[in-house]
């Protein structure tokens, strides 16, 4: 099997409902995607409604309403904030998601970032990381989901070898990614990556992997299959709440996509 394409949605925003959601998860589903991931946030707090506002669809209960309405599509989280809740509540969650998805869940997890949320949440921000080992000890021995562990941070890939099936960067450059490869030579790799397809070429040594014309960002799916990913994740929100409202532009450019997978043998 092949290198694997999944697509981040937006389960956020002042564009996104019910409808829309179903829509992605139909286009998603239909031009062949392998998996469709969603971000985790349980408190929008004032420092996440700037990127993340209301709505803000939780994660488990829209990823099981879409298990109901897509057929072979994977289902996962990029990425759960394992300290926000129990673990052995993720464990039950994540257990019967993919039991009612057919065993189609992924669970892409990390320590997260708004310490406005972890202090609205009363689990203690300064702890997350040995919080998120202990979480994550447990979900090793209670589930049989992949689990990627998501973070940039050597402390991250650290976690990834110790307790993930694959690591999971978020949205950086391919010389950063090939370094990191290099370096650290994870068992497993499954980097999300940026979507936004340009005119003209994207340059600079700051250009995030996934940001070009159709042919760069062709050309960075193959550079990531040539590192190893089995999975590659793309992400067509770019930082404005305002996209939501025009989820077709990140449809047209995963259906220029998904053309060119189809039409190369």
């Amino acid at each position: 099997m092949g290198m694997q394409l999944g697509v981040n949605v937006p389960n956020f925003g002042p564009g996104t409902d019910p409808g829309v959601l179903r829509e992605w998860a139909r286009v998603v589903e239909g031009l062949g995607f392998e998996l469709l991931m969603m971000s985790d946030h349980v408190v929008v707090t004032p420092e996440v409604s700037q990127r993340y506002p209301e709505p803000f669809y939780e994660p488990f209960t829209a990823l099981s309403w879409l298990a109901g309405q897509t057929t072979r599509v994977r289902l996962g989280t990029t990425v759960l904030v394992l300290p926000y809740r129990h673990p052995a509540l993720v464990a039950r969650m994540v257990t019967n998601l993919d039991q009612l998805s057919g065993g189609r869940f992924v669970l892409g997890a990390g320590i997260g970032w708004s310490q406005q949320e972890y202090a609205a949440l009363g689990v203690p921000f300064a702890q997350r990381g040995r919080l998120t080992d202990a979480h994550l000890t447990v979900l090793r021995e209670t589930v049989s989901v992949p689990i990627w562990v998501g973070g940039n941070s050597d402390a991250a890939i650290r976690r990834a070898a110790r307790f993930g099936d694959a690591w999971h960067p978020l949205r950086n450059t391919i010389g950063w990614l090939r370094a990191a490869v290099a370096e650290h030579a994870p068992a497993g790799f499954a980097p999300r990556i940026a979507l936004r397809l340009t005119g003209e070429p994207a340059d600079g040594a700051d250009r995030l992997a996934g940001v070009g014309t159709i042919e760069q960002v062709l050309d960075d799916l193959e550079q990531l299959r040539l590192l190893g990913a089995e999975t590659v994740v793309l992400d067509p929100y770019n930082g404005d709440p305002e996209e939501t409202r025009r989820p077709e532009v990140a449809w047209q450019a995963l259906t220029a996509l998904a053309e060119h997978r189809r039409s190369t043998p």
